[in-house]
């Protein structure tokens, strides 16, 4: 039987405190206010804010195991339902709409650092149109990634039966289309789909009401604009993706693209909704994995403020580390040091002479064409040197 706590904040008190350790619990606010603050080197629009009743705090270093990202103090005397880590499943299944309220705002917070990331990295304001859908086809085929180029000519049309550039698309489309293994052009229903390495799951700006588990492979999740991808994350087997256009019924906001051969599972709107109520551990799990994303996200927008470059591969290389948990001993990663340069942003007329320097760094070395780290924990020292030298 589900058993939970109440506990009491003093007015003043300071409740979660950046940068310490996570705790095994997260908080649901009864009564009272607190305000949230986060020390960045960037304008995200919540720096500060304040919650109140309903609300949660802590969620996102309680379910990830990761520092706390956020100092709250209390504004009035407050009191809040302790919620602990083991606990979760079970309160899913007695309350949803809390579990829900949970994903939802992970979904939005998620949606607003994908915008800021982009505007950081690239000084770029975010157009989510249908329209951009024909950019990011030509961006593809521009750098001759035409299986991606074919899908994204194929949703333009089906977006823009009357777009300024529908003739141009169709005309590529059909260029491209004898030579091209890209495949689900159309949403299929069987629930298990394979992708071959470098197409296109879905599209950002494409309208989608499925969500994605990785049974096998690599899919990386990446955004084009102004004439740039964008690569934000890496995902593996386990991981699940897509989830935001399902939640919040908007166009995607990011592409996912098969970086190795991929077989996934995929969950509709209709089958999310079931799970909601009868598999309170996968959403338990999904809760876990938004929060991992959004820890590795601040992660990755404090390594869009490093200006030098190899510092920004470094600390970028030790992020992967982190989010794999790998503190100490022998690597062996999956990306390569063009990921990784692709993950930082690094400009093309810079990316040869990076990549170069970056290999020739006595902490990694290439092995069958991936990155090996000999020993992480003195890659995660260099990384702290990097950030530090960045705050100074």
């Amino acid at each position: 039987m589900l058993q939970l706590s109440f506990v009491k904040f003093t007015k003043d008190s300071y409740i979660l405190v950046e940068g310490r350790p996570a705790t095994d619990r997260f908080y649901i606010i009864q009564t009272g206010k607190v305000v949230c603050t986060k020390s960045l080197s960037f304008q995200t629009g919540e720096e500060t804010y304040s919650l109140g009743p309903g609300d949660f705090i802590g969620v996102i270093p309680c379910m990830s195991g990761r520092p706390q990202i956020e100092t709250v103090i209390a504004l009035t005397d407050v009191v809040a339902i302790s919620v602990r880590r083991d606990q979760y499943p079970e309160l899913i299944e007695k309350n949803t709409p809390v579990a829900m309220k949970i994903i939802r705002t992970f979904a939005n917070k998620m949606r607003n650092m994908n915008d800021v990331l982009t505007k950081i990295t690239l000084k770029s304001n975010i157009i989510a149109s249908p329209e951009q859908l024909f950019t990011i086809a030509t961006y593809y085929e521009r750098v001759g990634k035409r299986d991606l180029a074919i899908y994204g000519y194929y949703q333009y049309m089906k977006s823009c039966p009357r777009g300024v550039y529908l003739q141009h698309a169709k005309q590529r489309f059909i260029a491209l289309k004898p030579t091209s293994k890209a495949v689900y052009f159309e949403t299929p229903k069987e629930p298990m789909r394979y992708y071959p390495k470098d197409t296109m799951i879905f599209s950002e700006c494409q309208n989608g009401q499925d969500m994605f588990i990785i049974q096998d492979g690599v899919v990386s999740i990446s955004k084009v604009v102004d004439g740039n991808e964008v690569t934000l994350a890496m995902l593996k087997r386990g991981d699940m993706f897509g989830e935001m256009a399902l939640l919040e019924n908007k166009p995607r906001s990011a592409s996912a693209i098969a970086h190795e051969d991929c077989r996934l599972m995929v969950v509709n709107r209709q089958n999310f909704d079931q799970m909601v109520g009868t598999q309170p551990q996968l959403i338990s799990r999904l809760t876990t994995m938004l929060s991992e994303r959004l820890w590795s996200m601040y992660r990755h927008l404090d390594n869009a403020c490093l200006r030098d470059y190899q510092h920004k591969m470094i600390d970028m290389l030790a992020l992967q580390l982190e989010k794999n948990r790998k503190y100490s001993g022998p690597y062996q990663s999956d990306i390569s040091v063009m990921d990784l340069a692709t993950m930082c942003v690094i400009p093309q007329h810079h990316l040869y002479t990076v990549t170069s320097e970056f290999q020739s760094n006595g902490r990694i070395k290439i092995v069958n064409g991936k990155i090996y780290v000999p020993d992480c924990l003195e890659v995660l020292k260099q990384s702290a040197f990097c950030r530090k030298q960045k705050s100074e």
